[in-house]
């Protein structure tokens, strides 16, 4: 199985790139973040055309999140299901096949120390939370997406200039360790133990054209999905040419 974790900075501004990567990567899966658009307006017809079954999990404008798949989708879970009242679209969860898919996208938080991060650490906790009730650790799981998180230094172009800055602040940080805690495990860095790889560059500041970018897009997986990886890496080439979004795909192979 192939599995995407995408943040295509809207589903229907980037739909001619969507359908390009999946004929050109092949995935089974793709959870996608920030569709930006409500579930009647996610352009389903041209994607079930090619195949693919739609859970979608949408709000106008902004966040949005949506589970692609070749095969069902069953089981699916919208929100956090924690009884907390939350208006934003930031996660999706669903079963496919032998495969547990969450799918997040989490809040920016603005800056370190704005009431959006101090939010934002919350909801990392409360989707540590949902994912140790909907994620059977003997089982196959991913917990994936856009986490506007680094692990770690590895992770960022120029570490001194993100010191604490938000995306790199320790407490973040220690927000996103709170899922491996859990027994979930880096997919990327099975392959990748090096730095220099990753996910987003800034549009306003031309970061990919100067190999100045952020790894915040990430594939969390249960210790039995871990031993069945048999690839991850980052799709560079859905970054290139014209109309990308600013963040590329990373794909794993179980």
């Amino acid at each position: 199985m192939r599995i995407v974790t995408w943040n295509v900075n809207s589903v229907r501004a980037r739909l001619p790139r969507l359908i390009e990567f999946l004929e050109r990567a092949r995935p089974d899966v793709v959870c996608l973040q920030e569709t930006k658009c409500l579930d009647e307006a996610f352009p389903l017809d041209p994607l079930e055309d090619l195949g693919w079954s739609c859970a979608t999990f949408g709000q106008k404008t902004y966040n949005g999140v949506a589970i692609l798949a070749r095969g069902r989708i069953e089981d699916v879970v919208r929100g956090l299901d924690d009884g907390v009242e939350d208006p934003e679209a930031r996660v999706i969860s669903a079963q496919v096949g032998d495969v547990m898919i969450v799918n997040a996208y989490v809040v920016n938080g603005q800056e370190v120390g704005a009431d959006k991060y101090r939010y934002k650490l919350e909801w990392l906790n409360r989707l540590r939370d949902f994912a140790a009730r909907r994620c059977v650790l003997d089982e196959k799981g991913v917990v994936c997406g856009d986490f506007n998180v680094t692990f770690d230094d590895r992770d960022v172009h120029d570490p001194a200039l993100w010191h604490e800055k938000i995306l790199c602040s320790t407490p973040e940080r220690r927000a996103l360790a709170g899922l491996t805690s859990l027994g979930l495990k880096d997919a990327f860095r099975k392959f990748h133990e090096e730095g220099g790889h990753y996910t987003w560059w800034d549009f306003r500041t031309k970061g990919y054209q100067r190999q100045a970018g952020l790894r915040i897009d990430h594939l969390l997986v249960t210790p039995p999905a871990y031993e069945s990886l048999r690839a991850c890496s980052i799709d560079l080439a859905a970054r290139e040419g014209p109309g990308p979004s600013d963040h590329a795909p990373v794909i794993a192979d179980l």
